[in-house]
């Protein structure tokens, strides 16, 4: 393309040479894309194969789920200004800390957030219903020798079929290039195999869907 820019100009064919240029930029912008989804697919994996990157510690889940529903909604307004949801909190005042890896949690806390703001904003774009609002609710229990997290939307939820999935790693229900199908993946594993805990999902389509994680408190 550079060469045909360069004989373009060359020969003084503006309109040509500016034409090629565009689709020089449109390419380079393409390469990028694809060389950042690269990069976080090898990241993801490279976590896979880590496991656990800390120590457990004593941690006050509420402050940390707290903490990255707000990352996730300041990144998620930092990529697109229309994005906006609402958010409910619900935290249970009488959870005492707990040990995790906190580190590793609150990669599970920003992994099915991102998700829930992601499926209940694509709702609003798509809904030809002006009432409709996005909404997004987190919650802790205090249960007996366990601690249950519930994070939940109002998007347009998923199928049976893909339910099964959900977890498998390389899965996604986004677009080619939106997603790398690793973030759930890893999150079962840091929920079940590092902190012996359990991860399910619960999904209506068109209305919900509900993520549930249960940790132990010792």
């Amino acid at each position: 393309l550079l060469d045909e820019m360069k004989t373009e100009l060359q020969n003084d064919n503006k309109e040509e040479a500016i034409a090629i240029a565009n689709d020089l930029k449109q390419n380079l912008e393409k390469i990028n894309q694809h060389g950042k989804r690269a990069d976080s697919i090898v990241k993801g994996m490279l976590l896979h194969s880590r496991g656990s990157s800390g120590e457990k510690s004593l941690t006050d889940i509420n402050d940390l789920l707290d903490q990255y529903v707000n990352l996730a909604y300041h990144g998620m307004r930092a990529q697109n200004k229309e994005f906006n949801i609402t958010i409910e909190k619900h935290y249970d005042k009488t959870l005492e800390k707990i040990n995790v890896v906190p580190q590793d949690i609150s990669r599970v806390f920003l992994n099915i957030v991102n998700n829930a703001c992601y499926a209940a904003f694509k709702k609003k774009k798509g809904s030809t219903d002006n009432n409709f609002s996005p909404t997004l609710r987190v919650s802790t229990i205090n249960l007996n020798g366990k601690v249950e997290i519930r994070i939940s939307d109002n998007g347009n939820g998923i199928s049976g079929s893909d339910l099964d999935k959900i977890f498998q790693p390389f899965f996604t229900t986004k677009p080619t290039g939106e997603g790398t199908g690793l973030g759930l993946s890893l999150s079962y594993d840091i929920v079940t195999k590092v902190h012996n805990g359990k991860l399910k999902v619960e999904s209506e389509v068109g209305r919900h869907t509900e993520f549930i994680i249960t940790l132990p408190k010792s």
